[in-house]
């Protein structure tokens, strides 16, 4: 079973790059060159555009040596290193960058197209000139936002009660106790409670803890996980694409490390001394350099690494000031490493815990004995809590114990880092990727940000959502995207097969376009909630090619020919083209959108599907309704076999509508015909007027 998911070839859409400077570049370059090294990102889109350059070098030079610089830093100590020990490229990353890429584009046209062309006729006053994209990454994005905009819009208010203790001591000091049980939901359980406990309000400590109390440092910074982006967004409240673009400039500049890793872990011979060392001359964190330096550096590792690039961190002392938001970028992954290579913060807790009629309170208190990395990092907080003195078995009347009415809040819209969190969280895209796909949701309208920095769904988002899930798929899901990101995972790591990825996830994204295609209706009611009624009523959309599935391309083709060469048969040439279609009976075809019997045509372009038989619009291209569908597999066996001779109808029989001259010796014996032989000589491979004997005479 066809449809338009399958005449999608990706590598058709792919840029070509044969007309490009850089390549006429690469060419002349490589004749005189017996050795090439690979300098690009080292990472998988690095990798993968490495290997478009060797294609090209190895096609104007096939014996050249190949080699790879591996390297995390535009530095000249790390362009040294990656030159005392180059490796061979990675082909399996390389393909798992190509099954990602043909992916992405077949499943986006597919998509894109399907839903662009009927959602634009069908609400042309407000959809007329938008793109409706469709991205494997992009709507689970826009699934997330959508998915906690509903839990809000769907949250239903609870009512909850608590019972709360405040103790004033003779040095007016106050301390706040928290019950043990929370809060409840039933008004008249605690109402019971809090009785019980105003019939004897006693409090009698029963135990108190003094305990150290570390606040750790951060953990090493990636792009993610630790977090650039996010960090980026909460504090500086730049976008993670900003956020992104500004590490991108430091690091062509040579200021910090390569900006795209899923490291969080320095690894052991990276000598992080110069590295601290270069921030001593800083006015606003010198001095704190100098102090790990006296200390030495101790960075506090994370567990992920992507066995490419270290964390993030600064190479090198800005020459010249930085300046507006490049500065910010910059003083942040300063602030961050110091702090990740120096000390936790230090502090002494005290826990008090109270008993009142058998209910249990407690009370905690901080004093911060050493700062430490919070004295170079003032993104995190952590502040002293004084509690006054209380000794096992002490007993004392609270000043106020209350019992208080409270309700539950419902959930926030998503931020920024949020968004980026649940992205790393499922799997949807990479380091890479997330700020592409976020501000894509943005650009197409699906998301708008509020005043607060916060992500709303559009109408259009929101149509778009809830009609496919109203279909039963995962589109706007996370799963799909995940499973796939994780069989790419395995392609680079070469435990999986890149053919077989791409093969099973071809399969998987087509099922879901053919079903799609079969319940459109449910993504026209879901979007009417928002747009009102359609300026157009839908075609009926038929996507399958069998007697009871017929398959289709996408509505409203606006012509049949096409890359594919689908020419039709019409009124004015009723058999078809001179050159090669059938005239085929079509009793029992479909009807395309006029209502009208199809007409049964054939593919006549070189390729696979050269031959094949499928129905098109009987008026032509002119006035085409747009209708295709594959012929159903019992025609395909009967046409092919049938006798392969353009000049013979169904059974041998002479078609009425093409009457051609018959030679004496043409003739017909139960269907078969025989060689032609010339009329003048009687031998056969050639006719009369190319006779040999006539020229001759």
């Amino acid at each position: 079973m066809t449809c338009i998911f399958d005449t999608i070839d990706a590598k058709l859409i792919l840029l070509q790059l044969k007309d490009l400077a850089p390549m006429r570049t690469l060419k002349r370059e490589i004749q005189s060159c017996p050795i090439l090294i690979i300098w690009t990102d080292c990472d998988r889109e690095g990798e993968n555009i490495g290997y478009e350059i060797i294609d090209i070098c190895k096609a104007v030079r096939p014996q050249t040596k190949i080699y790879r610089a591996k390297f995390s830093e535009i530095t000249t100590q790390s362009a040294v290193r990656a030159l005392a020990n180059l490796q061979q490229p990675n082909n399996d990353i390389n393909m798992a960058v190509n099954v990602r890429q043909i992916l992405d584009l077949r499943i986006g046209a597919a998509f894109t197209r399907f839903q662009t062309l009927r959602l634009q006729r069908l609400y042309s006053t407000e959809l007329k000139e938008k793109v409706i994209s469709y991205g494997s990454c992009q709507f689970p994005t826009l699934g997330f936002v959508v998915e906690r905009y509903q839990q809000r819009e769907n949250f239903i208010k609870e009512l909850f009660w608590k019972i709360v203790v405040e103790h004033k001591t003779d040095s007016e000091k106050i301390c706040d106790f928290v019950w043990e049980r929370g809060r409840l939901f039933e008004h008249h359980a605690c109402l019971m409670l809090y009785d019980m406990i105003m019939e004897e309000p006693l409090a009698k400590v029963i135990d108190v803890k003094g305990k150290n109390k570390s606040k750790w440092r951060p953990v090493a910074l990636d792009t993610v996980v630790k977090e650039l982006e996010k960090l980026a967004s909460r504090k500086l409240r730049l976008s993670g694409k900003k956020t992104m673009e500004i590490a991108e400039k430091l690091y062509t500049k040579g200021m910090i490390s390569y900006p795209r890793t899923e490291t969080n872990k320095f690894p052991k011979e990276i000598n992080l001394v110069p590295l601290v060392q270069n921030q001593t001359v800083d006015p606003n964190w010198g001095a704190f350099a100098q102090r790990v330096l006296n200390d030495g550096p101790n960075p506090r590792n994370g567990k992920q690494t992507d066995q490419a690039h270290p964390p993030i961190h600064p190479t090198r002392y800005p020459d010249q000031q930085l300046q507006g938001d490049e500065k910010r970028v910059y003083e942040l992954i300063v602030r961050h490493f110091l702090a990740c290579v120096s000390k936790d913060a230090q502090g002494d807790e005290t826990i008090v815990q109270i008993m009142i009629n058998n209910e249990k309170f407690s009370a905690s208190g901080l004093i911060i004995r050493e700062r430490n990395y919070l004295d170079v990092y003032p993104y995190d907080k952590w502040s002293d809590k004084e509690i006054p003195r209380y000794d096992v078995n002490q007993t004392f009347y609270p000043s106020k114990i209350e019992m208080v009415q409270g309700e539950t809040t419902a959930p926030q819209l998503l931020t920024e880092a949020d968004l980026i969190s649940l992205m790393e969280k499922h799997g949807i895209g990479t380091d890479a990727t997330h700020a592409e796909h976020i501000d894509k949701i943005q650009e197409r309208t699906y998301v708008a940000m509020n005043d607060e920095r916060r992500f709303s769904p559009e109408k259009l988002g929101l149509g778009l959502c809830e009609g496919y899930d109203a279909m039963g798929h995962a589109l706007a899901k996370p799963h799909l995207r995940a499973e796939l990101e994780q069989q790419l995972k395995m392609v680079c790591d070469g435990r999986a097969n890149s053919e077989d990825v791409l093969r099973e996830q071809i399969e998987k994204y087509r099922q879901v376009f053919v079903d799609t295609s079969m319940q459109i209706q449910k993504l026209d009611d879901s979007m009417s909630k928002y747009f009102g009624n359609p300026v157009q009523q839908p075609r009926q959309q038929t996507i399958f090619g069998d007697a009871t599935n017929r398959q289709q391309q996408l509505a409203n083709q606006p012509r049949l020919a096409g890359p594919n060469g689908f020419q039709p048969q019409t009124r004015n040439n009723p058999n078809g083209p001179q050159n090669g279609q059938d005239n085929d009976n079509n009793d029992n075809g479909p009807r395309c959108h006029c209502g009208e019997r199809a007409r049964l045509c054939t593919v006549k372009k070189e390729g696979a599907n050269k031959g094949r038989k499928f129905y098109g619009c009987e008026k032509g291209m002119t006035d085409s309704c747009g209708f295709f569908s594959w012929a159903p597999d019992n025609v395909q066996q009967t046409q092919t076999r049938q006798p392969n001779n353009r000049r013979n109808g169904q059974n041998g029989q002479q078609p009425q509508s093409r009457k051609r001259r018959r030679s004496a010796d043409d003739s017909t014996d139960g269907g078969q015909t025989t060689t032609r032989k010339c009329s003048y000589c009687k031998q056969s491979g050639h006719t009369r007027p190319k006779c040999p004997q006539l020229r001759d005479d």
